[in-house]
């Protein structure tokens, strides 16, 4: 008897397979790594930058549409007969609130800020029911991504370059990088640094605070990292992009 339980325990080690409700998690399950799952998360986050945003200001209701390719393909990805793809899905599905959130609002209402985090937070409410479902790390990824561009616009507002917003945006491609280098300027000065440093701050102690409370091992673990990664890499494309709008204005482009 101890033999078997013994060849049973080796047995359940070696795969490094865990049962999450009805979904298994093994070393063939795509995204099951740290590394793997750290890229496709931030990926994602950058994605819309250099892909989405050019797409929905000339042709916002083709990338609107496309919503619903990424759901679709969420949808097949983390049914039964794909298993071995369902955090791949799962990423997917928080993707696809974030990219219709963005469509909608850089398609058709970005003349006006206040409005911004408002319609970004279109399936809020689903993501918040996502989070006790097996959609939870694609829940996580949209609120986190969510929670990020808040922060982004609380940092704008309190630094008082808010109001250039609607100029920016209504800039066309050569009268925008000067815009944008004039408006960073107004950031060099100790205020605005000030803050720009505490929500900067903030934010990196939140997602460490995440990722150390993280565990590999089950699938909330496997959210929480999600979670850490997309902050931390909107922090540092925040960080990238202000440098940039501020040396290089010709680089930084409409965000």
């Amino acid at each position: 008897m101890e033999e078997v339980l013994l060849k049973n325990s080796i047995k359940a080690t070696n795969n490094k397979e865990l049962c999450v409700g009805d979904q298994h998690i093994s070393e063939n399950t795509f995204l099951a790594k740290p590394i793997s799952l750290r890229f496709w998360s931030s990926f994602f986050v950058i994605l819309p930058i250099f892909f989405q945003a050019p797409w929905v200001r000339f042709y916002p209701s083709s990338a609107l549409f496309f919503t619903f390719f990424i759901l679709s393909l969420s949808l097949y990805l983390t049914n039964k007969l794909t298993k071995q793809f369902f955090i791949v899905g799962s990423l997917l599905l928080g993707v696809s609130g974030s990219w219709l959130g963005g469509c909608l609002f850089w398609g058709w209402l970005s003349y006006h800020p206040i409005l911004h985090i408002p319609v970004e937070a279109v399936a809020l409410p689903l993501a918040l029911v996502g989070l006790g479902t097996k959609w939870r790390i694609g829940s996580s990824f949209y609120l986190s991504s969510l929670f990020g561009t808040a922060i982004t616009d609380i940092t704008i507002f309190c630094t008082g370059i808010m109001d250039q917003w609607t100029e920016v945006v209504k800039a066309d491609s050569e009268q925008a990088p000067f815009i944008l280098q004039k408006t960073s300027e107004n950031l060099l000065h100790a205020k605005p640094i000030i803050i720009i440093l505490i929500f900067g701050i903030f934010l990196w102690l939140i997602s460490k605070t995440i990722a150390n409370s993280a565990s590999l091992n089950t699938l909330n673990g496997r959210s929480l990292l999600v979670t850490s990664y997309v902050l931390q890499t909107t922090l540092i494309v925040d960080g990238i992009f202000l440098l940039l709008a501020i040396s290089q204005p010709s680089l930084s482009g409409l965000v």
